[in-house]
């Protein structure tokens, strides 16, 4: 079975495809909005992983309203929110037999509710899956500490190709630099560089 797992490069993702691929003919997917080439970052780890990838165009129109959330709440949660619901959305639409991402148990953002994943389904017809919904951070660090390198660091430092990434961009392009750090909270980020 062709499973479409939407992919960052980092350690959640690679995560949820160790789990996934022994049961799904996984191909990782970045989705892009084209404001930046970040994507080429997910590519890098899926090469070192040995998985498929392509990326997945998204509508720069949600990337234009994602940034006026941005601006109007001050912070991230309902941007990243719209951009990982319309990501979804497209990814079901790509003929996968089920899709997937790296949500886990305890992310405020984003997360598909129950309701949500039966409308993916019943709308597409196809499967969705969120194997590591089940994982708190600290299961989710121990499982990665033993099967993937991973480089991590502060947002600004770390080369990833996350949602985050290019709507700071957009974020800079329309605001300027000082926007970034009003809007979004200082985080780490993580980048898988293979196996263990």
């Amino acid at each position: 079975m062709e499973l479409g797992l939407l992919y960052s490069g980092g350690k959640d993702s690679s995560l949820a495809a160790l789990l996934l691929d022994s049961f799904y003919d996984v191909t990782l997917v970045t989705a892009t909005f084209g404001i930046t080439d970040d994507w080429t970052h997910a590519r890098r780890s899926a090469e070192a992983t040995g998985f498929e990838f392509r990326t997945l165009e998204l509508d720069p129109d949600v990337a234009e309203a994602a940034v006026d959330s941005l601006l109007e709440d001050g912070y991230p949660r309902n941007a990243i929110q719209a951009v990982h619901t319309h990501a979804l959305e497209e990814l079901a639409g790509e003929g996968f037999s089920a899709i997937a991402d790296g949500t886990r148990r305890d992310d405020r953002v984003p997360s598909v509710s129950r309701a949500q994943a039966q409308s993916l389904e019943d709308r597409h017809g196809v499967d969705y899956i969120a194997p590591l919904s089940g994982f708190g951070r600290g299961a989710v660090d121990r499982l990665v500490e033993a099967r993937l390198d991973v480089e991590s660091g502060p947002s600004e430092t770390i080369s990833r190709a996350d949602y985050e990434a290019e709507l700071r961009a957009l974020l800079v392009e329309r605001e300027g630099p000082d926007a970034v750090g009003e809007v979004f909270p200082d985080h780490d980020q993580t980048s898988v560089t293979g196996f263990r």
